[in-house]
C-alpha cells in the first residue's frame, strides 16, 4: 500500500466504494487523513463500515472544512450529468480528484525520480501496459503494474529509487488527475467510446491528450488523424515526441511492418525487433502496441537488443486475443475484452477463417464498421441483447445463428468448425459489445468462454494453452 500523506490531518470526502475506492480509503487513513466515505450502493457501504471506515452520507457533510473530494472513476464527473456529490463539492469550492492524482502527489513528495510510465488510448492500452511491465521484469527491473488494468494504484508498493510504475489510465482517471506527470506518457489511438460520459469526441480526445501533454517524453500513435494531431501539437510545444505506428511507414519514429519493428530517423531505417510469430502479439494491431512498448523502454535508455529479446517471452493479456485452447486445426480465442467494434476489428483482422461469437449489450454504431472483415467470417454465432440487431446487419453477407447464450454459441461454433477443412480455424469470442446483459464484466464473460470450451464433448482431445 502507498499511504497518502499529502492530506495528513485534513478532512477528505470520498465517494465510490468499489475496489479502487476501498483501496483509496485505506491509503488515506494510513496516511493520517480524516476521511469520510459514501456510496449509493448499500452493500458497498456495509462492506466499508465492516472494515472500520467512517461512513457518512455526504449530503449531510459540512463541506466548509473539506480539503478534497476523491471520486471513484466510475462516477460521472460531467456527463450525462455530474453526480450529486460532484455538485456539492463544486458548490463548496472543493477540488475533485481521483486515486491516480493522489499517487502522483505522493510520488512527487517522496521520490519524483521513480519512473512512471502511463498508458492510454481507446484500444490496446491493457496489452501495452502488460507488455511494458513484462519487459521491465525480463530486464531485471522493479516494475509495478496497476491502475485501470486491475490492481488499484494505491495498492502498489511505495515509490523508491529504481522502482518503475506502469499505469494504465482510462479517460475517467485522467479527468480526475490534473497534475499527471509521467516520465513516459503513451497515447495509442482514438476512436469513439465512452461518449455518454464525455459528451463529444472532441472532449474525449482532449482528456486523453492531457496524459501525454504532462509527460517528460510523449509516445504517440499516429495511425488515426486525431492522435496524429496530438503529436503535432506536442511537437509545436517543444515536447519530446516519439511517433509510433502499426499501419503506416514513418519518416521519424518507430513503426511495425510484416512482424518487424523499424526505427526510422530521416533516411535511416533500422530493424530493431521482430514480433512476428509471437502468438500473444498476433495481428497488425499489436504492431502499434509493440512499437509503443519498445519506444517506452528506449526512452528509459534500455538497450534495443535487450528489449527485442524480452518481447519474445511475452505471455499476453488475459481476455485479449488469448489463445486458450487448440483442438487440431482449431484455435479457441478469448477476446472478451473487445467491448466495442473497433477492438473486435483488431481480432477479426488477425485470422483468415473465423467462427465468430459476438453480441452482448451493444454500443453506438453496432458492427456495421466491421464490414471489411465479413469475408473472413465463415459463420457468426450471436448472443445477448444485440443478437437481433447484429443478425440484421449480417443478413445476406455472413451466415449466422442466434445462439442466445455464450455456452450454446461455443457448442454451435465447435460443431460447425469440426466440419471445416481450412488449414487454420479460429473460434473467436470477440463480442464488440459490453458484457452487462449477461455477465457483470468482461473478465467473467471470458472465464465463461473458457469453461464452455472445457465442457465440449471432445474436450479430452483439446490442448489447453491458458
Amino acid at each position: 500500500m502507498i499511504p497518502v500523506t499529502t492530506f495528513q490531518n485534513q478532512k477528505v470526502a470520498l465517494f465510490g466504494l468499489g475496489g479502487s475506492g476501498l483501496a483509496t480509503a485505506r491509503a488515506l487513513r494510513a496516511g493520517g487523513a480524516d476521511v469520510v466515505c459514501f456510496d449509493d450502493n448499500q452493500a458497498r457501504v456495509e462492506q466499508a463500515a465492516s472494515e472500520g471506515i467512517e461512513i457518512l452520507d455526504l449530503r449531510t457533510l459540512d463541506w466548509s472544512g473539506v480539503a478534497a473530494l476523491v471520486l471513484a472513476p466510475g462516477v460521472p464527473l460531467t456527463h450525462p450529468a455530474p453526480h450529486w456529490s460532484v455538485e456539492l463539492a463544486r458548490d463548496a469550492g472543493v477540488e475533485i480528484i481521483g486515486d491516480v492524482e493522489l499517487f502522483c502527489r505522493e510520488r512527487r513528495k517522496f521520490c519524483p525520480a521513480a519512473p512512471l510510465i502511463a498508458i492510454t488510448g481507446t484500444n490496446g492500452k491493457s496489452t501495452t501496459t502488460a507488455l511494458v511491465a513484462h519487459l521491465l521484469k525480463e530486464l531485471g527491473l522493479d516494475g509495478q503494474m496497476g491502475g485501470n488494468i486491475g490492481t488499484p494504484i494505491l495498492e502498489l508498493e511505495p515509490p523508491q529509487p529504481g522502482r518503475h510504475y506502469v499505469i494504465e489510465c482510462s479517460s475517467y482517471q485522467i479527468d480526475l488527475t490534473p497534475s499527471l506527470d509521467p516520465s513516459v506518457g503513451i497515447h495509442l489511438n482514438l476512436s469513439p467510446d465512452h461518449l455518454d460520459r464525455h459528451g463529444s469526441m472532441e472532449h474525449y480526445a482532449a482528456i486523453k491528450e492531457r496524459l501525454v501533454a504532462g509527460s517528460k517524453v510523449a509516445v504517440v500513435g499516429v495511425d488515426d488523424g486525431l492522435s496524429s494531431a496530438i503529436a503535432d501539437r506536442l511537437e509545436l510545444a517543444r515536447k519530446p515526441v516519439c511517433r509510433i505506428a502499426g499501419e503506416r511507414e514513418l519518416a521519424d519514429g518507430i513503426y511495425a511492418r510484416h512482424g518487424r519493428l523499424i526505427e526510422a530517423h530521416g533516411a535511416s531505417q533500422t530493424e530493431v525487433a521482430h514480433f512476428g510469430g509471437i502468438d500473444s502479439l498476433r495481428g497488425d494491431h499489436n504492431g502499434q502496441n509493440a512499437a509503443a512498448a519498445f519506444a517506452a523502454l528506449r526512452a528509459l535508455e534500455r538497450p534495443a537488443a535487450d528489449i527485442a529479446a524480452a518481447m519474445k517471452t511475452f505471455p499476453g493479456l488475459h481476455h485479449r486475443m488469448e489463445v486458450v485452447a487448440k483442438q487440431g486445426r482449431v484455435l479457441f480465442i478469448n477476446d472478451s475484452k473487445a467491448t466495442n467494434a473497433d477492438a473486435a476489428a483488431r481480432a477479426l483482422a488477425s485470422f483468415e477463417r473465423i467462427y465468430w461469437i459476438a453480441g452482448g449489450r451493444a454500443k453506438a454504431g453496432g458492427i456495421s464498421s466491421l464490414e471489411e472483415y465479413f469475408s473472413k467470417i465463415a459463420k457468426a454465432f450471436l448472443i445477448g441483447e444485440a443478437a437481433g440487431d447484429f443478425a440484421k446487419t449480417l443478413e445476406g453477407r455472413v451466415p449466422c445463428t442466434v445462439s442466445g447464450t455464450l455456452a450454446q454459441a461455443v457448442r454451435d461454433a465447435a460443431a460447425e468448425a469440426a466440419e471445416d477443412g481450412a488449414e487454420e480455424i479460429a473460434i473467436l469470442l470477440s463480442p464488440a459489445c459490453a458484457s452487462f446483459d449477461q455477465f457483470p464484466n468482461f473478465e467473467l464473460r471470458g472465464a465463461a468462454f473458457v469453461d464452455a470450451v472445457r465442457a465440449l464433448p471432445d474436450a479430452g482431445n483439446t490442448q489447453e494453452v491458458a
